[in-house]
């Protein structure tokens, strides 16, 4: 959930291939290439953050955790994480 607005923006294409591909072809084998392409690129998003900003993520990580995915309650920890790795 913390990542959720990074994923979005860096893997759009991959998404949108993702469900396009799942809407013409409701069989899940035709689009498990597609779905690994989404995985892969969800995955490189968040080991770069992780890299980028181990601690304002951890932080803010750890704060919807605790708060069971309440954003309106790790605002702080929301703008230190935007802050630290800016949404591009």
């Amino acid at each position: 959930m913390s990542s959720a607005k990074h994923i979005e923006i860096k893997c759009m294409s991959e998404n949108v291939e993702f469900l396009k591909c799942k809407k013409k072809d409701p069989n899940p084998e035709k689009c498990l290439d597609k779905g690994r392409q989404a995985t892969r690129c969800a995955l490189e998003v968040l080991k770069d953050l992780y890299e980028r900003c181990k601690d304002p993520m951890e932080a803010y990580v750890g704060c919807m955790y605790y708060h069971t995915n309440e954003f309106d309650l790790c605002r702080k920890e929301q703008q230190a994480f935007e802050k630290a790795c800016p949404l591009d």
